[in-house]
Protein backbone atom coordinates (compact mmCIF):
# COMPACT_ATOMS: atom_id res chain seq x y z
CA UNK A 1 0.00 0.00 0.00
CA UNK A 2 1.43 3.51 -0.96
CA UNK A 3 2.02 6.18 1.65
CA UNK A 4 0.16 9.88 0.88
CA UNK A 5 2.25 12.88 1.71
CA UNK A 6 0.47 16.33 2.71
CA UNK A 7 1.43 19.10 0.26
CA UNK A 8 0.94 21.58 2.58
CA UNK A 9 2.79 20.44 6.08
CA UNK A 10 4.47 17.27 4.98
CA UNK A 11 2.44 14.92 7.34
CA UNK A 12 2.58 11.94 5.94
CA UNK A 13 -0.46 8.69 5.94
CA UNK A 14 1.08 5.32 6.05
CA UNK A 15 -1.64 2.89 5.52
CA UNK A 16 0.01 0.29 8.07
CA UNK A 17 0.00 2.69 10.87
CA UNK A 18 -3.86 4.10 9.56
CA UNK A 19 -5.07 7.88 12.10
CA UNK A 20 -6.58 5.88 14.82
CA UNK A 21 -7.46 9.42 16.18
CA UNK A 22 -9.39 10.02 13.60
CA UNK A 23 -10.97 6.86 13.51
CA UNK A 24 -9.01 5.41 10.72
CA UNK A 25 -7.48 2.10 11.64
CA UNK A 26 -4.10 0.77 10.48
CA UNK A 27 -4.35 -1.28 7.50
CA UNK A 28 -6.61 1.04 5.71
CA UNK A 29 -5.48 2.37 2.02
CA UNK A 30 -5.70 6.02 1.81
CA UNK A 31 -8.44 5.42 -1.07
CA UNK A 32 -10.38 3.99 1.28
CA UNK A 33 -10.38 6.81 4.06
CA UNK A 34 -13.70 8.74 3.79
CA UNK A 35 -13.77 11.96 1.29
CA UNK A 36 -14.62 14.33 4.20
CA UNK A 37 -11.06 13.12 6.42
CA UNK A 38 -8.71 15.89 6.98
CA UNK A 39 -4.93 16.13 7.63
CA UNK A 40 -4.22 15.63 11.33
CA UNK A 41 -1.78 18.51 11.38
CA UNK A 42 -2.82 20.81 9.26
CA UNK A 43 -6.73 20.15 8.06
CA UNK A 44 -6.56 20.39 4.91
CA UNK A 45 -8.67 17.57 2.53
CA UNK A 46 -7.35 14.57 0.96
CA UNK A 47 -6.96 16.60 -2.41
CA UNK A 48 -4.05 17.70 -1.15
CA UNK A 49 -2.50 14.93 -0.52
CA UNK A 50 -0.04 13.26 -3.15
CA UNK A 51 1.32 9.80 -3.29
CA UNK A 52 4.96 8.93 -2.39
CA UNK A 53 6.95 7.47 -4.67
CA UNK A 54 9.29 4.69 -2.94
Amino acid sequence: MKKYVCNVCGYVYDPAKGDPDSGIQPGTPFESIPDDWECPVCGVGKEDFSAVEE
